[in-house]
């Protein structure tokens, strides 16, 4: 017998209406939401540069910005060793998103800006423009960061820089290899397998084509471990030099197209398959007879890539900041999109405390940075340039060990959103661990500070100073400082094996120190207090959202 009863169908649209859910976080304007930045930039004298800065805040905190970010981290490059003919190009591709990113980041002058036009804050607006940019994609930011890093290691070589200097200023980009581009994007490969950071164990060898020496042309032969960026026009590497023009460790430049326009040797042996950094291409790669010219004295190679070398650990800082400010800023814009137990997640007291947290520390690593910045202007004095020598080190080493953990706190924050890959905290997760590995890991960047303040002792000074133009305004920053100063002393007591076992705990409280010091002289009283209880005090925890009582959350959360 049927049934005449009528059936309800169900209505399976509504299981996929959507609440509670955080809006988009597109089309924002990244420079005017973050104030820590923009006080950065107008008090250490780039406030000419803040017209641009809202320009580059708004393009990439637009959707189609982000869109092309999200796909430069999923269709990733590939390399072509040959051609469908049989020939050998050793070429990458890239997805088009890449290079509308990176075109983009070179159209701004976040490579070259700050030796372009040099004038007080020449360095943080290009440090301004460089974080906007990496906040959002970081991968490009290597070889945007390798093209600005090479300007000081060309023009020890005049004749090399009068070629060259000129392509790396250029604010267009061309991702095509050719010897009659007006412009270039830099590289540096350093790295073999049987040295790591011993780049003196190199074991690639540079034979003269001439007489050699400074800016005469060699054939290296050899194999490098390392090699970012390497559609770049060109390379500083190091190798060892033979013949009468010199010998020993030297520094050359080597150019993917010859002047003839003919391919130089650059064998592409594989691209690395590495954790994160997915959009921007690393390489092993194989020189044989590659045409390269010296820069720099035979011999002297490190001390002519450290110049390099120095100004991307800069860069590491600033990456490292940024991506912390992607961090708080996702992890924010969820929390106050999204209500659990009647309230958002954001006026939680136990959110409140863990996002104040990852704001603090965002904050501390921004206000430092741009304060080296500032002291890598060209008219920075003997003082400034002793102390960028020592702070830029310090810096390097604990701000951007600090980014991973942030990173993790931040996307945790998310939740089970902040694990998938449609969300940016994943990707930011994996990047983070990239600067704290780049141009020297922890005992490295550590083992530097130790060199530093035996060859450079004025670096101490320097360093020293800065921190005390605060003292006496805080008795828990006071007592930090003393004990910082006893640790120091200590520590130049030690021989070398007890130094390099102390030097991790002393490069800590100095950038502790730093830290604070900035943060008093530069932010807002409740953000000083609130970092120094929770750094330097006796009730610091261990893990973010453990901020003493009576710390102003919500004084914090406001500048964020």
């Amino acid at each position: 017998m049927t049934s005449t009863t009528p059936v309800t169908q169900p209505r399976p649209h509504l299981t996929h209406e959507v609440f509670n859910q955080s809006t988009p976080r597109v089309d924002v304007n990244e420079y005017d939401l973050n104030p820590v930045l923009a006080e950065a930039v107008t008090r250490h004298d780039a406030g000419w540069a803040e017209d641009e800065l809202r320009q580059v805040g708004a393009l990439v905190g637009s959707a189609q910005f982000q869109h092309d970010a999200a796909l430069a981290h999923t269709l990733t490059p590939e390399l072509h060793t040959f051609d469908r003919w049989g020939h050998r190009i050793d070429e990458v591709e890239y997805h088009p998103s890449y290079h509308r990113i990176i075109s983009a980041a070179v159209a701004h002058g976040a490579h070259t800006r700050c030796w372009d036009d040099p004038q007080p804050g020449s360095h943080v607006a290009r440090a301004a423009i460089f974080m906007l940019f990496g906040q959002i994609e970081p991968g490009h930011a290597c070889p945007v960061s390798m093209t600005h890093a090479v300007i000081p290691s060309l023009e020890l070589q005049p004749d090399v820089a009068a070629l060259w200097v000129p392509k790396a200023l250029s604010r267009s980009y061309s991702p095509e290899l050719s010897a009659d581009k007006a412009s270039a994007i830099f590289g540096m490969s350093m790295t073999e397998k049987q040295g790591g950071s011993d780049v003196r164990s190199n074991t690639t060898v540079a034979r003269p084509v001439g007489a050699g020496g400074p800016g005469a042309d060699y054939l290296l032969t050899g194999h490098k471990w390392f090699c970012s960026a390497p559609m770049s026009d060109a390379f500083l590497v190091l190798a060892q030099a033979e013949g009468p023009g010199g010998e020993g460790l030297s520094c050359f430049l080597l150019p993917r197209v010859l002047p003839d326009g003919t391919r130089n040797v650059f064998r592409i042996q594989r691209l690395k398959d590495k954790l994160g950094n997915k959009s921007n291409a690393s390489s092993e790669i194989e020189l044989d007879g590659t045409v390269a010219v010296m820069v720099g004295e035979p011999g002297r190679g490190v001390r002519t890539i450290i110049e390099m070398v120095a100004q991307t650990r800069l860069d590491c800082v600033l990456g490292s900041a940024a991506g912390m400010r992607q961090s708080v800023a996702e992890a924010l814009w969820h929390a106050r999109h999204r209500a659990a137990f009647g309230a958002t997640l954001a006026d939680q007291p136990a959110m409140t405390a863990v996002l104040a947290d990852l704001a603090l520390e965002s904050e501390a690593a921004t206000v430092t940075a741009m304060r080296l910045a500032r002291a890598h202007d060209e008219d920075a004095d003997d003082s400034e340039r002793a102390f960028r020598r020592l702070a830029t080190a310090i810096a390097k080493y604990w701000i951007c060990k600090r980014g991973p953990h942030h990173a993790y706190e931040a996307l945790e924050c998310l939740g089970g959103n902040g694990y998938t890959e449609a969300f940016p905290m994943a990707m930011r997760y994996r990047e983070q661990p990239v600067m704290a590995v780049w141009e020297g890991s922890g005992n490295v960047i550590a083992l530097d500070v130790l060199r530093a303040m035996t060859r450079e002792p004025e670096s101490v000074a320097a360093f020293d100073a800065e921190v005390n133009r605060v003292r006496g305004t805080h008795p828990v920053l006071d007592a930090h400082l003393d004990r910082m100063r006893r640790e120091l002393a200590e520590l130049a007591g030690l021989d070398a094996a007890g130094a390099q076992r102390r030097a991790r705990r002393a490069v800590e409280s100095m950038a502790l120190a730093l830290e604070a010091s900035l943060l008093v002289r530069f932010s807002p009283t409740a953000v000083a207090e609130a970092f120094i209880a929770a750094r330097l005090g006796d009730d610091r925890g261990f893990e973010y959202g453990t901020l003493p009582v009576g710390t102003d959350l919500q004084a914090i959360l406001t500048r964020h």
